[in-house]
């Protein structure tokens, strides 16, 4: 049976600890060369664009895609996934909520595998959706204590920070400037869709670890060139992906200050194939831009939820 999940119903399977699961498991996978995955495809017309991420994943038998469209300032998410061996549907699943979990869950895996372990301290630019997923995520991986978040909105902010105090259980406060977010922050998230960077690479402190999860196109750039010059270890989630959309490395790639073989991907450092953070001192930074193996790996947990739970509608294919 084909199912089909709207977004309430994939959000009552959601929880933070099995999408972090899911996302660790197929990096892993995808560290030790197992899963299939193609950089992101867009299709520009003047009024809207339509996003396209697509891979495969031997070990759940499943290929997917998830497709979005944006347009008139709001984006719409699905991801359809695929029985790998026979090529039959087997779900199609609204995905907005899905996406925001397991974006937030791929800065969490980095923060557990690269940041410091006695990290208690947090600074997070950004208060939308998205941002949310990368404050649960955190607190899910370390014994985060407090959470200094930077918004443009201080309507916006306050209430985010409110309601994530209160998802979180954690204390999450206003950071009453740029410089108050980084400095003495053990982990910093950039969560925005800025063109320019956010802070100065002086305010980082040794043994920093940054997620910066916004710049997933050339016209983003949330970090400077001197705060990833900074980075002793610059860890992406793919190289191929990386080469095309990392907006904060491509000012040092182009200039030949940096090379994709300098950096390690996620899923090599989980699997133990290359190293990441060696020592405490050191400076760690993941540019996450998202893969399709991701999507599918959370939507193939939230699918066999569903159909122990009798959730969601067959599809008549």
């Amino acid at each position: 049976m084909t199912i089909y999940l709207n977004e309430e119903e994939v959000g009552s399977l959601l929880d933070m600890p099995v999408v972090l699961d899911a996302v660790e498991q197929v990096m892993a996978a995808h560290g030790r060369g197992e899963t299939v995955d193609f950089p992101r495809q867009r299709v520009r017309l003047p009024a809207s664009m339509t996003h396209l991420l697509q891979g495969g994943v031997p070990d759940l038998n499943l290929t997917g895609l998830k497709v979005y469209t944006s347009a008139g300032g709001r984006n719409r998410f699905w991801v359809h996934l695929f029985d790998a061996t026979s090529g039959d549907p087997v779900a199609v699943l609204e995905a907005d909520r899905l996406g925001m979990m397991r974006t937030g869950a791929a800065g969490g895996v980095a923060t557990k595998w690269l940041a410091r372990t006695d990290a208690r301290v947090a600074g997070v630019f950004g208060a939308g959706w998205q941002a949310q997923g990368q404050v649960l995520a955190l607190c899910a991986v370390r014994p985060i204590e407090r959470i200094k978040v930077f918004a443009r909105n201080p309507e916006r902010l306050a209430a985010f920070c409110a309601q994530m105090s209160r998802e979180s259980g954690r204390e999450v406060v206003p950071a009453a400037s740029a410089e108050d977010t980084v400095r003495g922050s053990d982990v910093v998230v950039t969560i925005t869709t800025s063109p320019k960077p956010l802070f100065d690479a002086n305010w980082l402190e040794e043994g920093t670890h940054i997620t910066a999860a916004g710049s997933n196109s050339l016209a983003r750039q949330e970090l400077s060139e001197a705060a990833v010059r900074r980075a002793d270890v610059i860890c992406v989630d793919s190289r191929e992906i990386a080469v095309r959309e990392a907006g904060d490395l491509m000012p040092l790639l182009e200039k030949g200050r940096t090379q994709p073989g300098r950096w390690v991907e996620l899923g090599e450092v989980i699997a133990g194939v290359r190293p990441g953070r060696t020592s405490s001192g050191q400076i760690t930074l993941f540019e996450s831009q998202g893969m399709a193996i991701q999507d599918i790996a959370v939507a193939a947990r939230v699918v066999a939820l569903a159909r122990e739970r009798g959730v969601g509608c067959e599809l008549p294919y």
